[in-house]
């Protein structure tokens, strides 16, 4: 019954995947960077 409920979670969390696209652009000692389009500065 265990593995059921983890099977039916894992199935129904499969659709809430967003994809995620990388972008060039370096980032500073801290791992962060300033968006140069927006002037917002954010970290990875």
């Amino acid at each position: 019954m265990k593995y059921f409920i983890l099977v039916i979670g894992v199935l129904l969390g499969a659709y809430r995947v967003v994809p995620a696209f990388s972008h060039g652009g370096g980032t500073d000692s801290n791992g962060c960077h300033t968006n140069h389009k927006t002037g917002g500065y954010h970290c990875h």
